[in-house]
């Protein structure tokens, strides 16, 4: 099992990123992918889900209404389009297959690198 993760950087209040994620290893296409992150000395957090082929999604309350949360079967991809982002978005981001679709249950204890997204002017 494998992710990696990419599209993070810097970006002023109100900009946007679009970070993507490419997964391998298991069955893509029936899984629930998920977006998770994790600020310097809090615990990683669920972000958003998307579930396997009825791309249903699920959206913390922080995010809800800013971010939006997309795969793509055939390349084993999900992305996380991040627009409004907020000082408070600052974080290492994450993927990984999730085991619900709205808590934190993070199926795999294989990680990425993640990629780091800093909100500050």
């Amino acid at each position: 099992v494998q992710f990696v993760e990419s599209g993070g950087g810097w970006v002023q209040p109100g900009g946007s990123l679009r970070l993507s994620c490419a997964a391998t290893g298991f069955t893509f296409s029936s899984s629930i992918m998920s977006w998770y992150r994790q600020s310097p000395g809090q615990e990683r957090e669920l972000v958003a889900t998307i579930t396997g082929f009825e791309s249903t999604t699920y959206y913390a309350d922080s995010v809800k209404g800013r971010f939006t949360i997309a795969r793509d079967n055939g390349k084993n991809t999900v992305r996380l389009q991040m627009n409004n982002l907020k000082p408070e978005d600052t974080a290492v981001y994450y993927c990984n297959v999730n085991r619900a679709r709205t808590y934190y249950r993070p199926l795999f204890d294989a990680w990425g690198q993640g990629t780091q997204v800093t909100v500050s002017s």
